[in-house]
């Protein structure tokens, strides 16, 4: 059946008229609400709305849920790109976007249902808020909700996030392609998502029948910031002797990066000459200290676009299965990570616990 037929055939059904159920069916927004249910209800009983591409958004208002820092670049400069690229992936559409600051942990219930149950909010998006009560609430609402960077522990609500796990074991698994022995990680552990980083390096270690140890290997930092950075890796570098020192340096962020250099240098120490340093975030600083930054970097732009894509799978098909939508990182390979020696590392396997001793 060609298009003007299934247009015809809705506008029969529904006792609408042709150009009603056709501004429907584009998304468009100046048709009543009513009409516009009677349309989609029709369409999705006859299986209109399966067949329709998906870049037609079936919604006018969207309400996205983040953390107050979200709304300002200089506070949290991943979420507000988040934002960014989903208010882009929303430009083409007639879709009013509103945002509503939500604590991550103990939210304010009554400030989210009641935002929720204005008329005008047709879905939601809920950016990095981790509070289950939320995710429950928003489970039990008859709207649309995807969740950006944060889980529905009951598996209910379908998300997007990156693959914070295999991300993390990417980034050290290249240092060991690349011949380094002795790394030590610098990261902020304060969410679960980068103890998923933390895990996946951890992984790299196994993989290498290596045996990670935190107190060895693991710098840990209560922020992103550079100047916390800084001084842990002066610390750091106070108490080690120059002959132990890592030949590289994995950090958690692109700041982090920046003030782990600056204690390098002020140390006397070259990067990457005696000591690499990789980011495992990219985009904000390409280069430090006039060191181009080899870095991972984290998907943030595509975020938004991968959301609004679920969002609209779950306004044409409200009943198909949830699931959680991974995305990859990709390596950005500049200056300040050298090669130790030119073939892959072959670690020596450690024995111990894998046969009975007699």
């Amino acid at each position: 059946m060609s298009k003007k037929l299934k247009i015809a055939e809705i506008a029969a059904r529904t006792g609408l008229s042709i150009s009603t159920v056709s501004r429907v069916l584009a998304g468009k927004a100046n048709t009543s609400e009513a009409a516009k249910q009677k349309v989609l209800d029709c369409a999705q009983q006859n299986g209109v709305l399966e067949g329709m591409a998906a870049g037609r958004l079936l919604l006018n208002s969207l309400v996205v849920f983040a953390p107050q820092r979200a709304f300002e670049e200089r506070l949290d400069v991943f979420y507000y790109r988040v934002i960014q690229g989903i208010g882009k992936a929303l430009a083409p559409h007639e879709v009013r976007l509103r945002y509503c600051a939500l604590e991550e942990h103990d939210s304010d219930v009554n400030l989210f249902l009641g935002k929720m149950n204005e008329a005008q909010t047709e879905a939601a998006i809920l950016l990095g808020i981790d509070d289950p009560h939320i995710h429950d609430l928003a489970a039990d609402l008859a709207k649309p909700c995807v969740l950006i960077n944060c889980r529905d522990r009951k598996m209910r609500l379908p998300g997007v996030a990156p693959d914070h796990r295999q991300i993390g074991e990417y980034a050290a698994s290249y240092l060991f392609e690349l011949g380094h022995k002795s790394v030590v990680n610098l990261l902020c552990l304060r969410r679960y998502t980068m103890e998923l980083r933390l895990a996946g390096i951890r992984d790299a270690w196994d993989a290498q029948n290596l045996t990670f140890n935190d107190e060895e290997h693991l710098i840990a930092a209560q922020s992103f910031s550079a100047k916390e950075s800084e001084q842990l890796v002066e610390a750091f570098l106070a108490r080690m002797p120059r002959n132990s020192l890592p030949t590289a340096l994995l950090v958690g962020g692109d700041y982090m990066a920046a003030g782990a250099v600056s204690a390098l240098q002020k140390a006397g120490l070259r990067v990457p000459q005696d000591m690499s340093v990789m980011s495992i975030d990219g985009f904000n600083l390409a280069a430090i200290h006039d060191v181009p930054l080899t870095s991972l970097h984290v998907p943030r732009d595509e975020l938004g676009e991968e959301a609004v894509h679920l969002l609209q799978q779950r306004l044409i098909r409200p009943t198909a299965p949830t699931g959680n939508l991974l995305l990859n990182g990709s390596l950005a390979v500049r200056d300040s990570v050298r090669r130790i020696r030119p073939n892959k590392i072959r670690a020596l396997v450690n024995n111990s616990g894998l046969y009975d001793e007699e």
